[in-house]
């Protein structure tokens, strides 16, 4: 094979240092950004916050206030000695020479100190440092529980079956192993019978919240009921409905519960009232609730019959660059110290212009898709449009997956709520009229069609369709299914109600 030489001519993308720097700012979310710069502020001498010019800028001007105040009011001894004192700040290193090491004073230390005998009583930091950690979420469930047991008057032997018993109970308050799997995992240490994890079952179950350490939900309601006062209106027939005809009420088969319990509608209906305010799930309650609270990048608002798109100014500080210690650079030298501040220059610089071109895309993105769900804004789930990334990256020139980093966790603020990017983008489906509607949109109607059901006899899959299908939407009876599923909306038989 002859070796030869060519030339060729070819566009090729290079990932240079800045634009991964920049893509990597793109897709961080607010509180990583805000991370990210507070690291680069640590890390670069040369980078600064904005803040500390405007700040002394405040300050210098409340001071020319104040003193113009005073002159104009007239100074008194102590402002005039003050005046003296801030006037002559030139001999203030003379004056601080002259001072001696040892001044005499006239107040002994031990003047200042509480005396012994003195009642001290909580420091308010303890205080407020133990009112944190009882009321503190991070508790599970188990360790509620074993702080009610040391709280209760059990043998050596109870304690450790009730430890047991704690320990087999999940974050729900559900047992998640039978009593007789308790019995066998503890007969190898323990001499004792079924009778006895049965009892101090039971009265695990009279701990706090009502309903933990039961088998099923038959029993978990059935104790919540038994710790209600003993006039309870409709207790009994609550009782009887929960112990009797559990599966009947599962299945929404109301007829069938009337007709073997004997019981009237009104007392029915009265006895399902009681038993809906009861908890299936009573441990959820104690597990922690790990609210995460989002920070908006963008606000919307309604100015002028125009919808205006503005930065949400808190999610970056100003930054710029140090210029006492840029004015330090020299171009000739070729020191340690000189190359240090050089490198440190162009590092700020890339980061403050990867920081621009953020801001820059995530409000021209923003600008469009507020432009595309004006409709949104103004009605509601039910006027959202169809939109996807390449309608987007069309509409700004960039690519899709651009889009879908600027769109990745970061929020916006409407007069609607707090939606992420990614909220706005919804797949499509035909209409009678040739159109397309928004799936987001789909699921709102539904939702809505649900809402004003009539209890007793609720909307069907196909119920839904056809509602939806007089409307103009088409749509599948299974696409119908998925969305409702998707809204946490059980199906037609598990909503039926009694009213």
């Amino acid at each position: 094979m002859k070796q030869s030489l060519q030339l060729k001519l070819g566009q090729q993308l290079t990932m240079t240092p800045q634009l991964q720097q920049a893509i990597r700012l793109l897709q961080l979310s607010t509180l990583d950004l805000q991370q990210e710069i507070q690291q680069a502020l640590d890390s670069n001498p040369l980078l600064e916050m904005a803040e500390d010019e405007i700040d002394t800028a405040v300050q210098q001007d409340n001071d020319l206030r104040h003193q113009e105040n005073k002159a104009d009011s007239g100074d008194g001894p102590l402002e005039s000695l003050e005046r003296t004192a801030s006037d002559s700040g030139g001999d203030s290193q003379e004056w601080e020479a002259s001072m001696p090491e040892d001044l005499p004073v006239d107040t002994q230390w031990e003047d200042l100190m509480p005396s012994s005998a003195a009642p001290t009583g909580p420091a308010d930091d303890a205080v407020d440092s133990d009112y944190d950690s009882r009321s503190a979420g991070s508790e599970s469930l188990q360790d509620q529980l074993r702080w009610q047991l040391n709280l209760t008057r059990l043998s050596d032997i109870d304690r450790v079956i009730a430890l047991a018993i704690i320990d087999a109970t999940d974050h729900s308050g559900r047992l998640t192993a039978s009593v007789e799997e308790i019995l066998e995992a503890l007969t190898p240490e323990l001499d004792i019978e079924l009778d006895e994890v049965v009892a101090v079952l039971h009265c695990l179950q009279q701990f706090e919240p009502a309903g933990v350490c039961t088998r099923d939900l038959q029993e978990c309601l059935l104790v919540q009921l038994a710790q209600k006062p003993a006039g309870t209106p409709h207790l009994e027939q609550a009782r009887t409905i929960l112990s009797r005809h559990m599966n009947q009420l599962g299945a929404g088969d109301y007829n069938q519960i009337m007709r073997r319990a004997r019981l009237p509608e009104s007392e029915l209906r009265a006895a399902l009232e009681l038993i809906r305010t009861l908890d299936p799930n009573p441990g959820l309650s104690v597990e922690a609730d790990d609210t995460e609270y989002v920070v908006p990048d963008v606000f919307v608002a309604k100015k002028n019959d125009r919808w205006v798109v503005e930065l949400n100014p808190d999610i970056a500080p100003r930054l710029r660059i140090n210029s006492d210690y840029a004015s330090l650079i020299k171009r000739a030298d070729n020191s340690a110290d000189n190359t240090f501040l050089k490198d440190n220059l162009q590092e700020a610089r890339w980061f403050l212009k990867s920081l621009q071109s953020r801001n820059e895309t995530l409000m021209k993105v923003a600008s469009k898709i507020v432009e595309h769900q004006r409709n949104f804004l103004e009605y509601g789930e039910e006027a959202m449009k169809p939109l996807v990334l390449h309608d987007i990256a069309e509409a700004v020139d960039m690519h899709e997956s651009t889009i879908s980093r600027v769109t990745t966790r970061k929020y916006m603020h409407t007069p609607r709520g707090i939606f992420e990017l990614k909220y706005f983008f919804s797949s499509h489906v035909g209409t009678a009229g040739g159109g397309e509607c928004s799936s987001t949109a789909i699921r709102a109607l539904i939702k809505k069609l649900v809402a004003a059901e009539n209890p007793r006899k609720p909307l069907s899959d196909n119920k839904i369709t056809q509602l939806l299908e007089e409307q103009g939407i088409q749509v599948a009876r299974r696409t119908v299914a998925k969305y409702r599923d998707t809204l946490f909306i059980p199906p037609s038989n598990e909503r039926k109600r009694l009213v």
